[in-house]
């Protein structure tokens, strides 16, 4: 269990150049933009524009700050964001942009390469004790806001908002805790069959 905390995110420009990102993980370690496996990262949009193009990666967006984006995925209806929408997974080769609601916004984004690894987002609302039990290569627990405890067989961590816990095995049950309500985003990848590891 590797403890993330959010002052020593990477911080790197988008791919267009059109704003900046904070990386929370990604796979293989320190792998580019055209070599990663999975990454999982921060980025602040303070302006309506573009999203960069990753082909051949799948791609999950929530927002976690503020009071949300309107998405266009191609030529389908715009979907709106919120920090209560479900996670919004698109490919990340097709043409994609964004409009704000009010003001800028903070989101989380996953990607994973298709044909390596897979992923599943999910958000959950701690309070008290709760067990998560989960098949996953990785799992990366994510504190949108409030405090986390995050207990597993190699240790307990607390986890402060934009902190986060990757677990490498996942074959074991994780628990999270939280004395009052506390926001989280719990992040499981899959490798897939095919895929050797490196």
């Amino acid at each position: 269990m590797r403890i993330l905390r959010s002052a020593g995110y990477r911080r790197m420009p988008w791919k267009n150049g059109g704003g900046e990102t904070r990386e929370i993980a990604v796979w293989p370690t320190g792998a580019s933009l055209d070599a990663l496996d999975w990454r999982i990262s921060l980025a602040t949009v303070a302006s309506d524009g573009a999203f960069s193009t990753f082909a051949g990666v799948t791609r999950t967006l929530c927002v976690i700050q503020g009071s949300g984006i309107q998405l266009w995925v191609d030529d389908e209806p715009a979907r709106q964001l919120q920090t209560s929408s479900e996670p919004c997974t698109f490919d990340g080769e097709v043409p994609t942009r964004a409009s704000l609601i009010a003001g800028p916004i903070v989101d989380l984004n996953v990607m994973t390469r298709r044909g390596r690894f897979r992923h599943q987002v999910s958000r959950r609302t701690i309070l008290g004790s709760r067990e998560l039990l989960t098949t996953a290569s990785a799992t990366l627990i994510f504190c949108q806001e409030g405090k986390l405890v995050c207990t597993a067989a190699s240790g307990s961590e607390e986890l402060q908002t934009e902190d986060g816990v990757l677990v490498d095995d996942t074959r074991q049950a994780i628990r999270l805790e939280a004395t009052r309500p506390a926001q989280a985003l719990v992040i499981e990848l899959y490798r897939e069959p095919t895929a050797s590891a490196r």
